[in-house]
């Protein structure tokens, strides 16, 4: 599965960087999308992988809060990079003729810094507060990375306290991202239904059918796997979600896209014929 991500996030990245077709900001941000998913698995799957050879589970206090810290920044970054998805199709199709403007590479490269720093300020936040709480050694966590909700709970005996924290948290870099998705596909149905043809209101829509589709498998799993893992994490469920967040989900990404995506698939038939 790492290396099937690895392929299809890597033939995403090719098929933009190579064709001036797709030189637009909608697959901008897909290759921006595609960077982060790659950094997103690599950062739980590698050292799985290393655990399953050396038949070893254990890693250092440094390595499980570096860890942390680089999944949850391409994990907010993911959120963050839908966020501005959805926010350039909504452009696209409530402002078609001042679409150009809007969207200049200046606004668009500046829409995935702040994402980038957007992710980063959200992993020291949880850094600092896991090494402001009593430190820990000699514990277990009962999933395959150091999830972040388990390693708060375990940092600190005052359960309550972390558990108002992660709610915070989640609800500013979880839910304002998830509200801009939600107000952006508001504007975008409005103005759809106001299409008087059948037709033209199906073309509009089928643009955003792909990003829909992830941004419904990221969120639905990202939030019970953030809020819900320290109570779910020894059971089936629990383990289940986040492999399907932290696996399947990077994984699927270039599928969704590249298959429904006749831009994405004439890209790849022509990058093809050039290496052949």
């Amino acid at each position: 599965m790492y290396v099937v991500t690895l392929l299809g996030n890597l033939l995403i990245l090719l098929a933009v960087s190579s064709d001036y077709h797709l030189h637009t900001p909608m697959y901008f941000f897909l290759f921006n999308l595609s960077l982060a998913d790659i950094g997103f698995i690599s950062t739980t799957v590698t050292k799985m992988l290393v655990n399953i050879q050396t038949h070893s589970g254990v890693i250092s206090f440094v390595g499980c809060l570096t860890q942390m810290s680089v999944f949850i920044l391409f994990g907010c970054m993911d959120g963050m990079i839908l966020t501005v998805m959805a926010y350039n199709r909504f452009v696209a199709i409530c402002h078609p003729l001042h679409y150009p403007v809007i969207m200049n590479p200046y606004l668009c490269v500046r829409l995935v810094l702040v994402s980038f720093l957007f992710g980063l300020l959200d992993s020291q936040v949880h850094n600092l507060i896991a090494t402001h709480f009593s430190y820990f050694e000699n514990v277990n966590i009962t999933t395959f990375f150091c999830d972040p909700s388990q390693v708060l709970s375990l940092s600190s005996s005052d359960t309550l306290t972390i558990n108002i924290l992660m709610y915070f948290i989640g609800a500013i870099y979880g839910c304002l991202p998830l509200l801009g998705i939600i107000f952006s596909y508001y504007k975008i149905i409005s103005s759809i239904l106001r299409i008087p043809s059948s037709g033209g209101k199906y073309n509009s829509f089928s643009t955003c059918g792909s990003h829909l589709s992830v941004v419904c498998l990221f969120y639905g799993t990202g939030t019970g796997v953030y809020l819900f893992s320290n109570k779910l994490s020894s059971t089936k469920k629990g383990t289940v979600a986040s492999v399907v967040f932290t696996v399947v989900t990077p994984m699927l990404n270039p599928f969704i896209y590249s298959l429904n995506n006749r831009d994405v698939k004439g890209a790849l038939r022509r990058l093809h014929r050039r290496t052949v």
